[in-house]
């Protein structure tokens, strides 16, 4: 009989055993970029509110960008690779992961699933590069759990199309050089590729966050923005187009959820290991290891649903709904665990010198947006029963 070994405190259920090597390798190279060029400054690009432009060319030079689309200068990685790679760029910060999040599974898949060859070719090669950054317009002031009810609207004028209309809450949108912007057409909802720099298209960045601050937000305006016909994607039409964007990236928050939870709870067992009340670490403390126990449960559980919903998606079969459990469960665990771990660090978890209060600010936003924790709970209603509640 083989002697069991004692379980590893930072992966009790030894999830990361299950990994090929290939996908080690992933989980090492951004876990090392993290951990150096990340992790010693983050705490001031949130204090800061901004988020280094730089950045992309390096996420680019690591083949993040776009990591799991093939061709046209992407790196054709599984997709638990890609859900590996949110998880350790969201246990630095949620704002990292949602720059590559936006990129690569939102403008980019947009581009790569519906554009033409041309907008393909045009594109998708700068984007993974990190030469070109781009954003996603779908949500509205007035619309955001119902895109459908969106104002937005695209216009024929000739051959070209003519949008006007606003969108809000969009990250990259100041930085961004295309923005994918979706649309209100007599057809009925179209996406467009709109180089930023069209006469008519202004961004302007939301400020006063007191979440997601390492990362930028906009609002997007456009005012008789005039493109050309071969703007619009070629073939969808209706919310089909910007839904499957929305699925991809809510798979990679259900990863970048597992890893903040994870970053909460180790730091919360570091701390607890080193801080001394009454002549003892309070590790030692019944309240504490409970809390401990706790966290420890709640990240190991989010890991292995990761995991599964990336075995899921590799094989094919990944359903919508799914994505929805994961993000619904994930992001739950994860903020809980945060605001456990604040508890465990005192007065020294309020502040930037540590991780946890700014993953639990940042977790209030990843609980809704792409789609918020009432939305998924009812799509999970939905399939269950086979009774829409939606409206």
């Amino acid at each position: 009989m083989s002697r069991s070994t004692t379980p590893d405190p930072r992966d009790f259920l030894d999830v990361d055993g299950q990994l090929t090597d290939e996908e080690r390798d992933v989980r090492d190279l951004v876990r090392r970029f993290a951990a150096d060029r990340l992790s010693p400054a983050v705490a001031q690009w949130y204090e800061d509110g901004r988020l280094p432009t730089e950045l992309a060319k390096e996420f680019g030079s690591l083949g993040l960008l776009g990591m799991h689309l093939n061709g046209y200068g992407c790196a054709g990685a599984s997709a638990t690779a890609y859900g590996l790679a949110c998880r350790e760029l969201e246990a630095v910060d949620s704002g990292l992961r949602s720059f590559v999040s936006v990129q690569g599974s939102l403008a980019m898949f947009a581009i790569h699933r519906w554009g033409s060859e041309e907008q393909k070719q045009a594109w998708l090669p700068r984007m993974a590069a990190g030469d070109a950054i781009g954003c996603f317009g779908l949500t509205e002031a007035d619309a955001g759990s119902d895109p459908g009810s969106m104002r937005t609207r695209a216009r024929r004028d000739g051959t070209d199309w003519v949008l006007d209309g606003s969108k809000m809450w969009i990250t990259n949108g100041t930085l961004a050089d295309v923005a994918v912007v979706w649309a209100q057409t007599d057809e009925g909802i179209r996406g467009f590729v709109v180089p930023t720099d069209t006469p008519g298209f202004a961004a302007n960045e939301v400020h006063g966050k007191l979440s997601l601050r390492a990362s930028v937000t906009a609002e997007l305006v456009l005012t008789g923005v005039r493109l050309p016909a071969d703007a619009v994607f070629p073939e969808v039409i209706g919310l089909r187009g910007p839904l499957s964007c929305l699925n991809e990236a809510r798979y990679g928050i259900a990863w970048g959820a597992a890893g903040a939870a994870r970053a909460c709870y180790q730091a919360a067992l570091e701390y607890s290991l080193s801080r001394e009340q009454f002549g003892k670490p309070i590790a030692a403390f019944q309240l504490t290891q409970r809390k401990l126990a706790d966290m420890l449960v709640a990240s190991d559980r989010a890991a292995l649903v990761a995991l599964h919903l990336g075995r899921l998606k590799d094989s094919g079969s990944l359903h919508h709904t799914q994505v929805s459990f994961g993000k619904l469960a994930n992001v739950s665990e994860a903020l809980t665990v945060a605001r456990t771990a604040r508890g465990v660090l005192g007065a020294n978890g309020i502040t930037v010198e540590y991780s946890v209060m700014r993953h639990a600010a940042n977790l209030e936003t990843v609980l809704t947006y792409e789609g918020t924790e009432e939305m998924h709970a009812l799509s999970l209603g939905a399939a269950v029963t086979g009774l829409p509640a939606f409206r």
